[in-house]
């Protein structure tokens, strides 16, 4: 019989393993970290009971009912996503996800705290606090979200919480979660959260252009006729999608991002003759729409949001001539990446920037850097981010953080596969390599090969320290090469054990399987454990107990070492 709770005891790094049988009371009293692990193939009275822990949280008002929605994948499934309050304040990072049928408790995924013990009365306003980050790490005045009060878990010591004020800020070239005692106003901690790598509507304005990508492949491009020229907005997908050329200029680039400078109509890509020859610019735009009819015709997701909402990026952020005078920090991330800023841009609606690469001459490390949208896959990886944020919004540290980047991963792989079989012309070769078309030779992360590029390929190699948010690119291949052998099979090279894929002509069973896994499932804290029982879960729901599916996943995160 398999447990359903696990009381993680942080401070020792032990993990203790306890079942539901004492009362609900009981274990409300308790001080204690209780993770959720609840399925339809656990012992059913640990699954009802753990549901009617859920369920009196509820009625205490605890546990609120956050999101709730109907599964496009399984006909008659139901998710419902609920998170954790303690006397009215969110406790940062306590949710679960519920399934039901019909109804009656399928699964429940997620964390509960239990016995917290922490006053919610501030001694500081909002006002103070947002004084006190408008000092920290070169925040603008104005810059970052408004405060809001949640209780903070001890990452250290369980049991151990904290009153803080919460607020986000981007500060050039970070976008920084700052967290800020309600009491004393000390700056308890901080993460960096800036994520680095239909039907036709009528439209008597839309356009249909032509354009070179930046190897100089054709693609059709989907633009705007205003006053005799053509701008780079796509109106003929239910989510316009926005592509701006920032002109290579680093100050207004900054001040967009920052929110101090709105984008008007004339930062639009433009072009007179609806012939598009600016690769950085084309890729970007096409690569944004091919993404979104990815999720549409895969899962049925209706943009970032799954509610249309508008798609941006900004392009040529920087001067590629001013790149040898570029601080080290402007050069890794408006040269030598792309990125996600869920905070930035108009109205707060998040915007993907495209990194302008360098010049044909310089190479950094053996490798050539061309303009970061000329990679199908980085376009796919950075919307990939956005999902997250509006779905599980895994939290961007250590085995969560490292999940949140596998994920785009997926996503920027699948969107390949997806684009060459659907659009062919321009869409390149799929393969399951990062960044290879721009990044030259080889890209920069494998999934069918992590250790190519020096990132583990099983749990006993991860990275354990503290650079890169705790190692969420290098570890993000753990999962990553999880999902590779579930489709592709083979052998992992540390374990020495052989999964049996689907094979490449299912290849779409195990993208709904993780989709489905990390958009409804998974909850802010997940760990690889986690995703392990959230993917098996999402298996069994789609083909079946027994399936060839459920099997390929489990005895792929069994040989990466996730068990």
């Amino acid at each position: 019989m398999r447990p359903v709770t696990r009381l993680l005891a942080c401070a020792t790094a032990v993990a203790l393993i306890v079942a539901l049988t004492s009362s609900t009371a009981q274990l409300q009293n308790r001080n204690s970290v209780l993770t959720l692990a609840a399925d339809d193939l656990s012992s059913l009275s640990e699954l009802r009971e753990a549901d009617s822990l859920v369920d009196q949280l509820g009625r205490d008002g605890a546990l609120r009912l956050a999101a709730s929605e109907r599964d496009l994948l399984v006909p008659g499934r139901t998710h419902d996503r609920f998170r954790q309050y303690h006397d009215g304040v969110p406790i940062f990072g306590a949710e679960v996800t519920r399934q039901t049928a019909r109804g009656v408790t399928v699964s429940l995924f997620g964390t509960l705290h239990l016995g917290v013990e922490v006053e919610t009365t501030p001694a500081l306003s909002r006002d103070e606090a947002t004084r006190i980050i408008e000092r920290l790490d070169n925040v603008r005045p104005g810059g970052s979200t408004p405060p809001r009060l949640v209780v903070l878990p001890d990452r250290e010591r369980a049991g151990v919480y904290r009153l803080v004020y919460e607020a986000r800020a981007f500060t050039g070239t970070r976008l920084m979660v700052f967290f800020i005692d309600a009491s004393t106003g000390d700056l308890v901690w901080a993460y960096d959260d800036l994520k680095t790598q239909q039907p036709v509507l009528p439209c008597e304005q839309c356009a249909i252009g032509e354009g070179l990508g930046v190897k100089g492949d054709r693609k059709k491009i989907m633009v705007t006729a205003v006053g005799g020229a053509f701008l780079a907005q796509d109106q003929l997908r239910p989510a316009d999608i926005y592509t701006f050329d920032m002109d290579g200029d680093m100050l207004r680039t900054l001040d967009v991002l920052d929110g101090t400078a709105p984008l008007f109509d004339a930062d639009l890509a433009n072009n007179a003759d609806n012939l598009w020859l600016d690769g950085a610019i084309v890729d970007a735009h096409v690569g944004m729409g091919w993404t979104y009819d990815y999720f549409y015709h895969r899962f049925g997701r209706q943009g970032l949001n799954d509610k249309n909402v508008r798609m941006i990026s900004l392009v040529h952020p920087v001067d590629r001539a001013d790149v040898v005078t570029a601080p080290t920090e402007i050069l890794d991330l408006f040269y030598l990446n792309a990125f996600y800023c869920g905070l930035c841009g108009p109205d707060g609606v998040g915007v993907v920037v495209f990194g302008e690469g360098l010049p044909p001459n310089v190479t950094v490390g053996g490798q050539r850097w061309n303009f970061l949208s000329g990679a199908l896959d980085i376009v796919a990886h950075e919307l990939a981010h956005a999902v997250t944020d509006f779905t599980s919004a895994l939290l961007y540290m250590d085995e969560s953080g490292a999940l949140n980047e596998s994920f785009s991963d997926i996503v920027g792989v699948g969107t390949e596969y997806y684009a060459e079989a659907y659009y062919r012309d321009g869409a390149g070769v799929p393969d399951y390599l990062l960044g290879e078309d721009v990044i030259e030779p080889g890209g920069i992360r494998s999934l069918a090969d992590p250790q190519r590029f020096g990132d583990p390929d099983h749990y006993s190699l991860r990275f354990l320290g503290i650079e890169d948010n705790g190692g969420v690119h290098t570890n993000a291949l753990i999962p990553g090469h999880a999902y590779y052998l579930a489709i592709e099979g083979g052998t992992n090279r540390v374990s020495g054990l052989t999964v049996s894929g689907v094979g490449a002509a299912n290849r779409e069973q195990m993208e709904q399987v993780f989709y489905r896994a990390f958009t409804v499932l998974m909850t802010r804290d997940a760990d690889f454990a986690a995703a392990r029982a959230a993917t098996i879960q999402s298996a069994r729901d789609l083909y079946g107990a027994g399936s060839a599916a459920e099997q390929a996943v489990t005895q792929a995160w069994t040989a990466v070492g996730v068990n």
